[in-house]
């Protein structure tokens, strides 16, 4: 599983990951159950024509590279389909499709569900088909994410280091210094209120926030899932997490963050004013910023995520893709010549960053020239927000394992912060409670659960 590793046994060369036989075996059931299910489903050649794939993502500018694929390549052709992001259902046509047998060839799935698609069979096993040569070239720790036990099971796509956006003219005008570390955030959060009451230095997200948790978590340390033997072990009140979250719940009492639903319009409004200056988030967000608030042109930068530590840094992701065959794919090795195109090729990368701008991290790091000539950082003053984003992508600590139902688990945790945020119970209460609505879930796979 993704984050917990032993050494020896890795896709990557360096380290496979530890205790994944719970979901192998769970992995190897489902298949021989489905052992008669059809896989007629998918591509097909016409005549002696090119071989023919479908593709299904819900990825911006994912037409405009299947478009400059087909118009570069003879023996393949891409059918693409636009799916609802994961959160709106594509997730459920997904999972729809693979039961009935007719998944795409190729399809995107975000690393936290990746482990319960994999439990339910709907990626094929590429780790004989992903070629050296492109496994070479992603960045370790995102392969580690879709590697479990040695096998492979979908490709990087990106890979989202935390890092900390702020309002550099507002921390100008005040004299407060960018946070470095977590004792200065607080600080800073602390003078900014003192200096701007109306303002405050980033928010708390009620809606989504789990998934901010997690990556808070994963950085100081926390493992809320492992395996032992055949034996899943969930424990999301860990000691790293009890810090993390009574850091949060401080925070939130003190009023020194605001305290609101993520991506909603009222936080975009906060921002846009200088009421919020600050967002803690995957590097994607650069871009995003951009599009959403372009009043702040000039304004923002962006740092590191603060550290617990400052002589070990740790940094956590938010957000990220990757490209998985499906199990119904009547042609797995010309999909993965599509994806190992997708992924590597810069040709790929400028088809995707010409339907609008995108900071998203690549998991190849050798396309970050390609990444850094195609945007305009002028919005960020110039800042070389790119080899920032390289540097902490270097950093991202080998540790965590996303659970096999991420989904209930995080809807769950989201129910709870909400409530946090109204005054009724408080964050870690909201990860408890989140920890045991997801033991059932996880027993109902047949899964051995235990907690820490």
């Amino acid at each position: 599983m993704p984050g917990h590793r032993r050494p020896g046994r890795s896709a990557t060369g360096r380290r496979a990951t530890a205790g994944t036989t719970a979901l192998l075996t769970l992995l190897a059931l489902v298949l021989a159950g489905c052992s008669g299910c059809s896989t007629s489903r998918g591509s097909d050649t016409v005549g002696d024509g090119p071989v023919r794939l479908t593709f299904w993502s819900a990825l911006r500018g994912s037409q405009e590279v299947v478009d400059e694929f087909n118009r570069t390549h003879d023996r393949i052709k891409v059918e693409f389909q636009q799916v609802p992001s994961g959160e709106q259902g594509g997730w459920t046509k997904l999972s729809n499709a693979a039961r009935a047998g007719n998944a795409p060839d190729v399809a995107t799935i975000e690393y936290p569900q990746l482990p319960g698609f994999t439990i339910d069979g709907v990626p094929r096993d590429i780790t004989k088909l992903l070629p050296d040569s492109v496994r070479k070239k992603i960045l370790p720790q995102a392969l580690d994410l879709t590697t479990f036990d040695g096998r492979t099971y979908a490709v990087p796509v990106d890979i989202e280091p935390m890092v900390f956006l702020y309002r550099k003219d507002i921390f100008t005008k005040n004299h407060i210094p960018v946070p470095k570390t977590w004792a200065e955030f607080e600080s800073s959060a602390r003078k900014l209120k003192q200096a701007q009451p109306r303002t405050r230095i980033g928010s708390l997200f009620t809606t989504g926030g789990t998934l901010y948790m997690a990556g808070y978590a994963w950085q100081a340390g926390a493992k809320w899932y492992d395996t032992v033997g055949d034996t899943w072990r969930i424990s999301m009140d860990d000691a790293p997490t009890r810090k993390v979250a009574g850091y949060w719940q401080r925070l939130m009492d003190d009023d020194l963050v605001r305290v609101e639903p993520g991506s909603s319009q009222q936080w975009r409004a906060h921002l846009r004013s200088g009421e919020t200056a600050g967002y803690l988030a995957g590097a994607w967000a650069a871009g995003s910023m951009m599009a959403s608030t372009p009043d702040g042109k000039g304004k923002w930068a962006i740092a590191p995520m603060p550290q617990w530590d400052p002589a070990k840094p740790k940094v956590s992701t938010q957000g990220g893709s990757t490209f998985m065959v499906t199990k119904d794919s009547r042609h797995p090795k010309e999909a993965m010549e599509f994806i190992s195109w997708m992924v590597t090729s810069p040709g790929a990368l400028k088809a995707k960053l010409a339907s609008g701008v995108s900071s998203a991290f690549p998991s190849v790091p050798s396309l970050v020239p390609v990444a850094r000539k195609e945007m305009d950082t002028s919005y960020y003053s110039g800042q070389d927000i790119f080899g920032l984003f390289q540097k902490e992508a270097e950093r991202i600590a080998p540790t965590w394992k996303w659970g096999p139902r991420m989904t209930s688990t995080t809807s769950s945790g989201d129910d709870g912060l909400a409530k946090a945020g109204a005054g009724s119970g408080d964050i870690l209460k909201a990860l408890r409670d989140a920890q045991s609505r997801t033991m059932p879930d996880l027993k109902s796979l047949g899964l051995s659960v235990t907690t820490r």
